[in-house]
């Protein structure tokens, strides 16, 4: 095993060239002479050439400096590839440094417990070199750190800071790494070194900010695994295995719900042309040295080779495809987990027609799984493992995916433990606030900060509508809707109901209350779409409104003679003295009895009228029969016949009935329309008859018209 000191200079980039190197190298050795020796080379030249001019993407996180002043200012870190950064969110501490010089670089138990004294979370100095980046996180964890800064030895560029490139028993304490580490410039570093060694109360207070270290621009999170079928690669095969079978419940409910995209894939590399011929490329690759994978044990003269897994691999990816064209792309995860328990390679069951079995009890076709893999032998690309290699390059802000296991979230590099709570914290980093699924909101994976004082955000107390939402990033103030209402308002201090239903909704904010069966509103309703105006009778802004005492303020029932008396929400008015009434409109009282006497004489002033006119017009009809000289006997005949002037009666040339007939007919005015005979009225009777109206005849009968 290579030393601490030597290993803890390499760059992220340096020790992965050199762990394929090195694999590479052990398989020329194990192959066949010189010849297998200068191809291996050749691979690893191609390799290393590959990596360096890859563009690998360091991952960053802010860092805040708060206090003292001196050095206050925003600065830069690389997170490093182990412990859980809290993608999403904030941790604010104080910095300390070890006083003991021996212990500075973090290589060594400390030997005690770190506390700052504030009670703030520690956040842990500790120099580079000596040892592995992660043995210094761990010793600094288990003395209490809430997170670790590594102060460069040099000035250059940040980088990645990784796990050793090969595990040893002693090493098992990578697994139990929760604290998140980043590493920090020389420059940067010596500034805190020395705010930390000068004596004083004022504590060095630091904000690590991991919010804007995840994209989260919408309502869904777009992310990839980059894995391998092969499971005999030691612990990071395993680690992979294990993540997948306990991240494969959140990653379906994800996607069956909408609110993930999940693709999966598999890094390939191709044999040169001139090298095609070697057992190397003939044992690790498929489509004449197109698509290759190193051998899993190392040995090419035994076990399982190179183009296994590589067939393994497209196996996986054209499962993907077909269950994505089927709606069920969700499908991935479970093939994967049974595979690796069902076809593993140490029970020599690595193999196509294990891989089928499991097809097939998935319910998936397997000619159309066999159609997507194509023919791994023909001397021609591979659709499926070309688009891989291409995807596999990166572009605009994403760098090259270089690193097995690597998990892109949103187009970035997902940096630290690929544990199944630690990548679901990230992915629930990188959804949109206020659009997480429900599985980001449990207790299990964010503090909800409305509970606390309701996060600072409006609240009405009398219906518990708050403004305050809760997201995995933290709360948010914003003025609700409820019930189809909207509330407008800063969200922190006011939040005001909004539009024609917003009574409906306590009330739209405004004052209401009932007694004695009568209740009073100062909300408008559809009358006004905002605002609370008290009803007449009562005064006040509106959210509280009270009593008008007319009565005691004199603005009603204020006349000489009235009596007033105050009631909730108006007044009551009376007048004092017997038979009076109160006039409201002109508020002022009247006399009962003198309005009343006025009525009997005028209704007395109107029956004389009638009497008086009825009388003068008896006389009148008295004076006009004494006028045409009717009188007793058979008057009585003539009139009754004048009334009937339609009964025909035979004339008489001399006197008799027909006569007498003739004179009262003569004597008695007809009303209008009324017809009578034509024989023996001569037209001067006829003209008397009518009176004023018009006299008209025609061939057999007298009108007046």
């Amino acid at each position: 095993m290579r030393n601490y000191k030597a290993l803890q200079h390499e760059k992220f980039q340096d020790q992965r060239v050199a762990r394929q190197g090195r694999h590479m190298v052990r398989m020329a050795m194990q192959g066949d002479g010189i010849r297998s020796l200068a191809a291996a080379l050749c691979l690893v030249v191609v390799a290393t050439a590959s990596v360096a001019s890859a563009r690998f993407i360091v991952e960053k996180n802010g860092i805040l400096v708060m206090s003292p002043h001196s050095i206050r200012g925003r600065h830069e870190a690389a997170i490093a590839n182990y412990g859980v950064p809290d993608y999403g969110g904030t941790l604010t501490g104080v910095v300390l440094y070890p006083s003991d010089a021996k212990l500075a670089n973090g290589c060594t138990p400390f030997g005690e417990t770190f506390k700052s004294r504030s009670g703030r979370p520690v956040v842990l100095l500790v120099d580079r070199g000596g040892c592995f980046f992660a043995l210094k996180t761990w010793n600094a964890q288990q003395a209490g750190a809430a997170a670790v800064l590594v102060a460069d030895s040099v000035e250059e560029p940040l980088l990645t800071m990784d796990t050793p490139e090969e595990e040893s028993p002693d090493m098992a304490f990578l697994a139990n790494i929760t604290a998140p580490s980043a590493l920090i410039s020389k420059s940067f570093g010596d500034a805190l070194r020395a705010a930390a060694s000068k004596s004083g109360d004022e504590e060095i207070v630091v904000r690590l900010d991991w919010r804007e270290s995840m994209p989260h621009p919408d309502a869904r999170v777009e992310y990839e695994f980059w894995t391998n079928s092969n499971d005999e690669c030691g612990p990071r095969c395993d680690e992979q295995a294990a993540f997948v079978s306990a991240f494969r419940g959140h990653a379906q409910l994800l996607e069956k719900a909408g609110d993930a995209l999940f693709t999966p894939h598999y890094i390939t590399w191709f044999c040169p042309a001139q090298f095609q011929g070697t057992r190397q490329c003939a044992s690790q690759c498929i489509n004449r040295g197109r698509y290759c994978a190193p051998d899993p044990e190392g040995d090419l003269g035994a076990g399982y080779e190179g183009k296994d897994v590589v067939v393994e691999n497209l196996r996986q990816l054209c499962v993907h495809r077909v269950a994505n064209a089927r709606n069920a792309s969700w499908v991935w995860w479970d093939f994967v987990a049974d595979y690796r328990v069902r076809c593993s390679m140490k029970e020599r069951r690595y193999s196509r027609e294990c891989a089928e079995e499991v097809v097939a009890s998935l319910g998936l076709p397997a000619e159309m799984v066999a159609e997507c893999m194509g023919d791994p032998d023909a001397d021609a690309e591979n659709e499926v493992l070309r688009t891989e290699q291409v995807v596999q390059v990166g572009h605009g802000n994403r760098g090259d995916v270089t690193i097995l296991p690597t998990l892109v979230i949103n187009n970035v590099q997902y940096r630290g433990k690929l544990e199944s709570s630690a990548v679901l914290k990230a992915i629930c980093a990188g959804y949109k606030e206020t659009t997480e699924p429900r599985v980001c909101l449990t207790q299990d994976m964010e503090t909800d900060e409305c509970l606390n004082n309701n996060g600072g955000c409006w609240r009405d107390e009398k219906t518990n509508i708050t403004a305050c939402k809760d997201t995995y990033r933290g709360r948010v103030c914003e003025c609700p809707m409820v019930s189809g209402v909207q509330y407008e308002g800063d969200g922190y201090k006011e939040c005001k109901p909004m539009g024609p239903g917003r009574c409906a909704v306590n009330n739209g904010g405004c004052w209401k209350d009932t007694r004695h069966g009568r209740t009073f509103s100062a909300c408008a309703g559809s009358e006004s779409l905002s605002g609370c105006a008290c009803p007449a009778g009562f005064r006040g802004d509106g959210v509280t409104c009270e009593d008008v005492d007319e009565c005691g303020e004199k603005l009603a029932c204020a006349c000489p003679h009235c009596s007033c008396r105050n009631t909730w929400g108006g007044h009551h008015c009376r007048c004092s003295g017997d038979g009076m009434v109160y006039v409201k409109d002109q508020d002022t009282c009247v006399g009962n009895s003198a309005s009343a006497s006025s009525g009997w004489l005028v209704a007395a002033l109107l029956l004389s009228c009638l009497v008086g006119a009825g009388a003068v017009g008896f006389a009148f009809y008295k004076y006009r029969l004494r006028l045409h000289g009717l009188g007793g006997g058979g008057d009585h005949v003539a009139v009754h016949a004048s009334r009937e002037p339609w009964r025909r009666e035979p004339a008489a040339e001399g006197g008799g009935r027909g006569g007498v007939g003739r004179q009262v007919m003569a004597s008695t005015v007809l009303p209008s329309q009324s017809l009578w005979p034509l024989q023996g009225l001569s037209p001067s009777v006829c003209n008397s008859l009518c009176g004023t109206s018009t006299f008209s005849a025609n061939s057999e009968y007298h009108y007046c018209t």
